[in-house]
């Protein structure tokens, strides 16, 4: 088993959420859920995603549809982000080439 999986019981347990919240997430592709020896696990590389999805489902009744197209939404923009910082940087070649 890797290091940085975390037990998906245990955690529930800790932070009083239902179990059943991850089956939600596995169905809507959010999450990826192993299953070792009978016991279910969850990367803990995926740990802040989770908490943004805890607080837009449970203090914003945001539905798992919803959550996917914020988590789509965010993607796009990241991407665009990032390509607006690489156009910036080939920008800033040809401006020392004029001065």
């Amino acid at each position: 088993m890797e290091a940085d999986l975390i037990i998906i019981n245990e955690y529930c347990r800790k932070i009083n959420l239902e179990p059943s919240f991850f089956d939600l997430l596995e169905e809507n592709d959010l999450i990826t859920i192993f299953i070792e020896e009978g016991e279910r696990y969850f990367p803990s590389s995926e740990l802040n995603a989770l908490e943004k999805y805890i607080r837009l489902y449970y203090d914003l009744s945001i539905n798992m549809e919803g959550i996917d197209v914020i988590r789509n939404l965010q993607n796009r923009i990241q991407a665009l982000e990032d390509r607006i910082n690489l156009l910036r940087q080939r920008l800033k070649i040809y401006e020392s080439d004029v001065f």
